[in-house]
């Protein structure tokens, strides 16, 4: 019954993406060339395909909330303290930060397709793995190492490509993707902990490795790297935007080479990454401490997890609603909104010992933390212009793993040292978000590319047909949709 669940959230998450694409279409007036059969634009299948990885990728990180309990309980099968499983969790964060940038540099050479078919096949050996560890080294090699990796692989590259799939319309594409692995995530996490207390440990691991990797081998066909594979152009190109015009793979390297050096000379680059920790750390220790708070405050398991459910259902409006509206006002200010909300609303955590409260705060929460972390992309394009984008999310999702791994590892000292005080714990969740607003506020205008005259440092021959030299731009203005900068639809931080 659980498998079909499964089954009938993946192919049910494509079927809805599918008519809400045709609506968003026909509405928004932007109709790409050479577009697939049925008038959908094979972005929008990239798009449904990556909302179903999504799902499975990210359970690898929600599930750490939940198996705390589990592993902490003295009358259960491991009995280990709550400080060694959060070291545990701060190394899997840990080996994420060093992981992120390679496979973001990966991705962006080797492309999404076998990218993702790498991390189907680690998804499904490191989760039956998982449920074999009877010893805590063994829960630090196969969670804290090998599990990091394969979260970094099916997140980083697979995220950062489907930029490379839209001209226009970026924000709706990453707000559905986002918001369909939302509603996966909700359903994961009180999954999960019944399945714990029902089966066990060992068969909800294999069950969900099993599972998860079998429905993402069955869509692995249907994934590719960028739309020139399939001869097509980006969702919303217009018969008057240039085309991308094909290059082989020495100049692709070079060009990948060149740009990489123009985005790391920029404060953006470096900022991003550390605005993404902030605010990872702000959430993150929520993710992790809510529910062992919740259960230690007389909730049970089950009761606790819905804790994250209802933060993961109601972050779904905002991770639709926040790149969407990051395209048309400026992604700087949904940064700073989000990362305000998730500082003020911890406070209500220090009173919380009825599930209400718990519930409540879930709610309020779950719109800054659906928000954080959803408009990256978007900030991308607006500083970087069209170029290939994993190193950059790679190195921002370094920023967010350093985050989680910090403040996991010193909420677990902070609980050590204090003989189990959570509102300490949580005092340092808001800190670090109200801090991250404070930096956001010093970011460069997203009113202008950072790096428009890149590929003047490439020969020109590696030069792509959309380039316009200095002179020539300066004489007649930039073409829309160029490689000089994104076709955006309006919104100046």
């Amino acid at each position: 019954m659980i498998l079909a669940a499964l089954v009938l959230l993946a192919v049910g998450a494509i079927l809805v993406l599918g008519v809400g694409v045709r609506a968003i279409n026909s509405r928004i007036g932007v109709v790409s060339v050479n577009p697939v059969p049925f008038r959908v634009h094979y972005s929008w299948v990239i798009v449904g395909v990556l909302a179903v990885v999504q799902i499975f990728g990210s359970s690898i990180f929600f599930v750490a909330g939940v198996m705390v309990a589990p592993l902490s309980d003295e009358n259960g099968g491991f009995g280990w303290n709550v400080g060694i499983i959060g070291a545990g969790i701060a190394c899997y964060y840990l080996f994420s930060a060093i992981y992120a940038p390679i496979s973001g540099n990966l991705g962006d050479r080797y492309g999404a397709r076998r990218m993702m078919l790498a991390g189907i096949v680690m998804y499904g050996v490191g989760m039956v793995a998982l449920g074999f560890v009877t010893q805590i080294w063994q829960f630090f090699l196969f969670y804290s190492m090998f599990m990091s990796a394969t979260a970094s692989i099916t997140m980083v590259p697979l995220m950062a490509s489907i930029t490379g799939w839209f001209r226009r319309r970026l924000g709706i594409g990453i707000g559905i993707l986002w918001a369909v692995g939302g509603i996966g995530t909700a359903i994961l996490a009180p999954l999960i902990a019944d399945m714990f207390d029902v089966v066990g440990w060992r068969n909800t691991f294999i069950f969900l490795g099993l599972a998860g990797s079998g429905i993402m081998l069955l869509l692995w066909p249907f994934i590719r790297s960028k739309p020139a594979d399939i001869g097509i152009e980006p969702y919303g190109t217009l018969d008057t935007d240039p085309k991308t015009t094909p290059m082989s793979p020495s100049v692709m390297k070079l060009r990948l080479k060149v740009f990489n050096q123009h985005m790391r000379g920029t404060h953006a680059f470096w900022d991003l990454p550390l605005i993404h920790g902030l605010g990872c750390a702000g959430h993150g220790i929520v993710l992790i401490f809510v529910v062992p708070m919740a259960v230690e405050r007389g909730l049970d398991l089950t009761d606790a997890a819905y804790i994250l459910s209802i933060l993961s259902l109601v972050s779904i409006l905002s991770r639709l609603g926040a790149p969407i509206l990051a395209e048309i006002h400026g992604p700087k200010k949904l940064m700073l909104a989000s990362l305000l909300i998730q500082g003020i609303t911890v406070p209500i955590l220090f009173v919380a010992n009825d599930p209400w409260v718990f519930y409540v705060f879930a709610v309020v929460f779950g719109f800054g933390f659906g928000g954080e972390w959803t408009s990256y992309l978007e900030i991308n394009r607006r500083y970087f212009g069209d170029g290939p984008m994993g190193g950059a999310y790679g190195w921002q999702m370094t920023g967010a793993m350093v985050g989680h791994a910090v403040t996991t590892a010193l909420a677990g000292l902070v609980l050590l040292a204090t003989g189990g005080s959570y509102n300490t714990v949580f005092a340092l969740s808001a800190a670090f978000s109200l801090t991250g607003v404070v930096v956001i506020t010093l970011l460069d205008s997203t009113d202008h590319i950072l790096i428009p005259n890149w590929e003047e440092s490439l020969p020109p021959e590696a030069r792509s047909s959309q380039y316009i030299p200095p002179a020539a731009e300066d004489a007649s203005g930039p073409e829309p949709g160029t490689a000089t900068g994104p076709a955006v639809a309006g919104g100046e931080d």
